[in-house]
């Protein structure tokens, strides 16, 4: 997060001239379940095509409507790709407010959803924050197994939370969490499965975001005996191509 941090702050360093940050949500939400209950676990985004790239194309379409309504306007286009403070900007357009889990909650749709921002020299009439609609309600902090929630939320230690250490770290999972990984192999979803807002989540209507039904029915035997052939094949064109077929393995490993 330090690197670039300049640029995190100030979108004209990013797009000369930028006015605007237009503040985006898609949902990925589903009500498809791996079937095994004891088989590892990939976080919900994870089950379909790199989201990145199904985005993308969606932002680009949307800014070259923008360019043939109003004429020739500067912008880009950013899904969680550049030193962009997404949950910020969100939260500042109203969209909704960041959670005691960090994450961004809407009081419509939960935290369901992926960010993505255009940011343009188009002069808007800006939107402005809502309240934060957390309240009393420590959910998140209590369930989370590893404890990477602060006691009094909007704070997370990255070192322990799991979709962290099962995507981004690359050395050795820690020791003393071996027994707090609650069979999380990609990622976690934790701290949205028990967030009270997700009752109002419903499922996406995106063909690419499904996940394939060989992911769903695998059991956790199978799970712990992939090879490098089998996960290239699985997860092609998937999010979960970030962490590598080694990086997967040590993940599965130890949870045995």
């Amino acid at each position: 997060m330090a690197d670039h941090f300049d640029k995190r702050l100030d979108p004209t360093k990013l797009v000369p001239g930028a006015k605007s940050v237009i503040s985006l949500v898609f949902n990925y939400y589903t009500e498809d379940r791996q079937e095994d209950s004891e088989a590892p676990k990939i976080a919900m985004y994870a089950y379909g095509k790199d989201y990145h790239k199904i985005i993308k194309k969606r932002l680009k379409q949307l800014l070259a409507r923008l360019r043939e309504q109003i004429g020739d306007i500067e912008g880009r286009c950013f899904v969680d790709s550049a030193p962009v403070m997404e949950r910020q900007w969100a939260a500042r357009s109203g969209i909704g407010w960041q959670g005691k889990n960090t994450l961004l909650l809407n009081p419509k749709k939960g935290s369901y959803f992926f960010l993505a921002e255009i940011i343009s020299d188009l002069e808007l009439a800006y939107d402005h924050p809502i309240k934060d609609h957390c309240g009393t309600c420590t959910k998140c902090i209590d369930a989370c197994p590893t404890d990477a929630i602060s006691p009094d939320g909007y704070l997370l230690d990255s070192s322990k939370c799991i979709s962290y250490l099962t995507i981004e770290r690359k050395e050795e999972l820690p020791k003393a969490l071996k027994n707090d990984m609650s069979d999380w192999m990609f990622g976690c979803d934790i701290c949205q499965e028990v967030c009270p807002w997700n009752r109002f989540a419903i499922p996406h209507n995106e063909p690419k975001l499904k996940a394939k039904q060989e992911l769903l029915s695998k059991p956790k035997k199978e799970w712990q005996e992939i090879t490098e052939e089998v996960f290239d094949k699985l997860f092609e064109g998937s999010a979960v191509k970030r962490t590598k077929y080694k990086g997967l393995k040590r993940n599965i490993d130890f949870l045995k």
